[in-house]
């Protein structure tokens, strides 16, 4: 049974133009995306096992497309707070990179861990570069102009746990399902058993479908399509922590 949390966390979305609550096969209790988090329901830093974001911890990715590496991801975990709907959550920073090593997009992710242990996302401030002109399009941030709280990562994955990661309508609907807590996979980093396997979709762009695979103690290691001609790949993971 999924721990239940504060009653503040607890409160429904309601009134015209309401999101649509996920199903509570393994969040049960939650309402996410969350209209209302409660700032005393969470704890400093983002401890869950599966997604583990402590400061100092950094990764890097391989984004390969039909074997060939095209771009590079590095993201960090700063020492940053920032306050997002009252809740004060983790920054953590997100720089791609193309094969030539020009900076293609920036992120400052925000997130934050409930004292039940699970992950939320409060929102994004995103930068592209695409053809050299900067583009904040995706940034929303949880108590502006509609966005509220997604879940990304539960306390106690289960088979069939469906969720929204981010809402603001039009611009951020990420939502994920988990299909399996024990899965196995072989990367450049290493070799994983008792993997958490979700698969991400968004209305938004209703053919993008992606499976990501996330290790105890590590966070994410491996994203690939089902198609399987696009692949992020972990290559390099350094623990933070005080």
């Amino acid at each position: 049974m999924f721990a239940a949390i504060p009653a503040a966390l607890l409160l429904g979305a309601c009134g015209v133009g309401a999101p649509p609550v996920s199903d509570p096969t393994g969040v049960d209790g939650l309402v996410v995306p969350t209209p209302s988090p409660d700032p005393a329901d969470f704890v400093r830093e983002v401890g869950n096992p599966w997604l583990p974001l402590l400061p100092g911890s950094t990764w890097r990715y391989e984004v390969r497309v039909d074997g060939e590496v095209e771009e590079t991801i590095e993201v960090t975990v700063t020492d940053d707070v920032r306050r997002v709907a009252g809740v004060d959550a983790t920054v953590v920073r997100d720089v791609v990179t193309d094969a030539e090593g020009k900076v293609v997009e920036e992120t400052l992710d925000w997130f934050a861990e409930d004292r039940a242990g699970n992950v939320w996302y409060l929102g994004e401030d995103t930068t592209s570069y695409e053809r050299h002109r900067p583009s904040t399009e995706g940034s929303w941030e949880a108590g502006v102009d509609g966005a509220m709280a997604g879940l990304v990562m539960p306390a106690e994955p289960r088979v069939g746990d469906g969720f929204q990661q981010e809402w603001l309508p039009g611009v951020a609907e990420d939502r994920a399902e988990v299909l399996d807590v024990s899965a196995s996979r072989t990367t450049a980093f290493g070799s994983w058993d008792d993997l958490v396997l979700t698969e991400d979709t968004t209305p938004l762009e209703p053919d993008l479908v992606e499976h990501k695979l996330y290790a105890h103690g590590v966070g994410l290691v491996l994203e690939e399509s089902p198609a399987g001609d696009e692949v992020v790949e972990l290559v390099a993971f350094t623990p933070g922590g005080r």
